[in-house]
């Protein structure tokens, strides 16, 4: 219908010019992964292409073929490169949905041309010998008398009582504690709940704040909240969403520096092989205490404190890339290649080898993180960027 060509075109040029709204996107997406405007999304690429004005082939046989089987390996993989030579566009790919990376200057711009059944050039892919499998709900609790309980191996149900609370595994994988019933009197002891590389977990503590882990991160808390502050501790990175008490603040200790709120939704990253400590605020306010100087952010801002202490506050942060983790997905935006590698390697539970220099190319896209190390590394290949893994490390050349 002329109606849906014409709003093909509207949606793929806002994306195309980065103009696009998050419903735009998320349209564009929908209308790519049924697989049914194949031809036209072909003919919008064409011309994208040659409004570049570049000497280069848009199609390349052997590369095509090459690309098409890395893409279809997996029956899903959200994929696509933007001219600038970085990762932009999320697809998903299926048997039926149509084919589409976008690659920087100097490259070419490819759709599946139709010539050789899907089904066939899936079958040519091939297998690859070493590989990682994504993380998953994995950590490690030990109560105040040292006992530790492994909980993606533990029951449903109670784990313990302590310190005036009961502690339960639920049905989901998350761990609750739960005051109601519980004596006033009995003294709060310490717990922590710690993730290895590879895991991930989500704690709902004991004021009804819900704290989600990811990766290689820990978190120390009361198992009764009481005094006039609530207060935790964390290393890594993990999202609150704190529970509103004017009568006891909520405050997050990290090796950097230290957050108060009352109650909003707001991400931490401060592990200890990053350049920096990133607060990032997504709903009401919190301030950032480092040694003398307080800092406060409004929603959508990023305060960054670096290894001396001090904070600059972002104010055109992008949440979204900020929280993708919690949801499922890696997302960068202009990431260095080290920057994408420290995640993978927390995630995939491997070490990163540089053989030579670091290369010199930012990134900007998003893959799901339940896909497997391989599909990752795939997307840097996609630019030139020769990496592989071998066994637990990941290499880089």
């Amino acid at each position: 219908m002329e109606t849906s060509r014409l709003r093909l075109s509207y949606l793929f040029n806002c994306y195309y010019n980065k103009t696009a709204t998050p419903q735009e996107r998320d349209e564009l997406f929908k209308i790519i992964a049924a697989g049914e405007s194949d031809k036209q999304l072909s003919n919008l690429i064409r011309d994208a292409w040659e409004s570049l004005h570049i000497d280069a082939p848009l199609f390349d046989a052997q590369k095509t073929d090459e690309l098409l089987n890395n893409i279809l390996k997996a029956e899903s993989a959200p994929i696509n490169i933007n001219r600038n030579n970085t990762l932009f566009l999320w697809l998903k790919i299926s048997a039926a949905a149509a084919v589409l990376v976008f690659l920087g200057f100097g490259a070419y711009h490819f759709l599946g041309d139709g010539e050789q059944p899907v089904q066939k050039k899936i079958a040519k892919a091939k297998p690859v010998l070493h590989d990682a499998l994504p993380g998953g709900d994995k950590a490690i609790l030990t109560l105040a008398n040292g006992q530790t309980i492994t909980l993606n191996n533990a029951k449903n149900g109670t784990l313990a009582k302590q310190g005036g609370a009961v502690v339960s595994k639920t049905a989901d994988g998350q761990l609750v504690y739960n005051i109601a019933g519980m004596a006033d009197a009995a003294m709060p002891t310490i717990n922590t709940i710690a993730t290895p590389r590879g895991g991930q977990y989500q704690v709902v503590l004991p004021d009804g704040t819900r704290v989600w882990l990811n990766a290689a991160s820990t978190l120390k808390f009361p198992t009764r909240f009481t005094g006039s502050l609530r207060q935790v501790e964390i290393t890594g990175e993990a999202y609150f969403e704190v529970t509103k008490n004017a009568a006891m603040p909520f405050r997050v200790k990290t090796s950097r520096a230290q957050i108060e709120v009352l109650g909003t939704h707001f991400n931490v990253m401060d592990y200890s092989d990053e350049s920096l400590m990133k607060t990032t605020l997504l709903e009401g306010s919190v301030n950032i205490t480092t040694g003398n100087a307080t800092n406060r952010l409004k929603p959508g801002e990023q305060a960054q404190v670096n290894a001396t202490g001090n904070t600059k506050v972002v104010t055109d942060v992008d949440v979204d890339d900020e929280v993708a983790w919690k949801n499922g997905i890696f997302q960068f935006r202009d990431a260095g290649i080290d920057v994408i590698l420290r995640q993978a390697s927390r995630w995939y539970d491997v070490d990163v080898v540089y053989k030579g220099q670091i290369p010199k190319r930012e990134f900007t896209g998003r893959i799901a993180r339940n896909v497997k190390a391989s599909e990752l590394l795939n997307m840097l290949k996609y630019t030139g960027v020769d990496v592989g893994i071998e066994g637990k490390r990941i290499i880089v050349n």
